[in-house]
């Protein structure tokens, strides 16, 4: 019997053939962790007794997630991720370079056929390039970094084959929105999802990143999209899923009529075409994340706002996903459109995703935007309203101070 891609991957990292189910001690090509996580894996290295990391050039630290530091407890978890990594010879990502798993892809940390751990729930991103990439608790991450190995079950595989082009207007983000409702937040706990199918494989790495992103909010152990069509700027050998395969599960779609969709609150899976929903009044919109602050997101909103404002009582927040992005943005244009047309910028990193600092929606506010979660309470408050969508459905209400479809401005 065949394998899947991620069966593949781990059977290679350990040198035996492997099936789903099986319980594997195995090699990791890369960690990082976070300034939420970070200093809790760092007290658990110091705990387990340990000395050195496991190699310095696979490890990474990523200040990302309450950057500049809110506060003075903060400010000294920072501290300590920094006395760490220069004792460890490591690198540590700082304020501003970027989100953990932006920097990571930019800086290939991780590569195509890869096994990294991050202890972050959106590590599975790194899918987008072919790798198998999961997400570890704090602790975990201590014993990996510790070891260089990890013990997991290698993950039954579900199967998505999307047929069609996407019409004009509708993105990666709104296909990724689609399947997630299909889905359920848990309809793949534990499990790998592969993409497959003709409206992936036009798709640029950031829309990539998009798609294996949100497997998250699937409950995923991994999503990886097949890798025909993947460009990168180096060489490198495809893992491709053999013909006869096992998947516990297969879903086939034609996105062909797919419209532009919403997550309505409080849950990421309570997707629904925006049609029903044009027309409800916002007061804030946010365009950024590990799933949708890139170049391209950028770029699409920059093109619906140029010489245009942002409706009176709406504010429009943008987090670039990194300082490279920022400054390709700048380059080309695009914030200057962004800023003239009344977007406020800040820090590269994530921002108001975690409701940390940087864009606490106020009570009763009705907040549209390009992340990946709209649970109660997200955004750092939890009598606010949260709506996921496209970062054109987002530029596209904040222009009209409304949710509206951006199919209109998209020519």
């Amino acid at each position: 019997m065949g394998m899947t891609i991620s069966e593949k991957i781990i059977s290679q990292h350990i040198g035996r053939t492997v099936k789903a189910g099986e319980l594997v001690i195995t090699p990791v090509d890369g960690v990082m962790a976070t300034d939420t996580t970070g200093p809790l894996a760092l007290k658990a290295f110091e705990a387990m007794g340990g000395k050195n990391v496991f190699d310095p050039q696979k490890c990474a630290l990523i200040i990302d997630h309450a950057a500049p530091a809110p506060n003075e407890r903060i400010a000294n978890l920072h501290t300590m991720m920094r006395t760490f990594a220069k004792a460890q010879q490591m690198r540590l990502f700082e304020i501003g370079e970027g989100i953990c798993h932006q920097v990571m892809v930019e800086n290939a940390y991780v590569k195509p056929g890869d096994i990294f751990m991050g202890a972050d729930s959106h590590t599975p991103t790194y899918g987008a390039l072919g790798a198998f990439a999961c997400g570890v608790g704090s602790t975990d991450l201590a014993a990996v970094m510790m070891t260089g190995q990890i013990w997991l079950k290698v993950p039954e595989t579900i199967k998505i084959t999307c047929t069609g082009k996407l019409q004009k207007g509708v993105t990666a983000k709104d296909l990724i929105l689609y399947l997630v409702g299909e889905i359920t937040i848990s309809g793949a706990t534990y499990q790998s999802i592969e993409f497959h199918g003709e409206a992936f494989r036009g798709m640029t790495l950031a829309s990539r990143m998009t798609i294996a992103n949100m497997t998250a909010e699937m409950g995923a152990k991994a999503g990886i999209v097949h890798p025909d069509g993947l460009e990168l700027p180096y060489d490198f050998t495809p893992v491709l899923p053999d013909d006869e395969a096992h998947y516990i599960k297969e879903f086939r779609f034609d996105v062909s009529d797919l419209e532009p969709q919403i997550s309505i609150p409080e849950s990421p899976d309570n997707v629904e075409n925006i049609s029903p929903y044009e027309g409800r009044p916002i007061d804030y919109a946010f365009i950024g994340t590990c799933c949708n602050g890139r170049l391209e997101d950028l770029r699409i909103a920059a093109d619906i706002l140029k010489g245009k404002k942002v409706a009176e009582g709406v504010r429009l927040v943008i987090a670039p996903a990194s300082q490279s992005t920022l400054l390709d943005a700048i380059t080309d244009g695009s914030i200057q459109a962004l800023v003239e047309a009344g977007a406020s910028l800040i820090t590269s990193g994530c921002g108001p995703c975690v409701g940390t600092h940087q864009g606490v929606p106020g009570d009763n506010e009705v907040v549209i935007s390009a992340a990946n979660r709209n649970f109660r309470g997200r955004m750092g408050n939890p009598q606010s309203s949260i709506y996921l969508a496209a970062p054109a459905t987002v530029a596209a209400s904040a222009l009209e101070g409304k949710i509206c479809n951006p199919k209109k401005y998209m020519d």
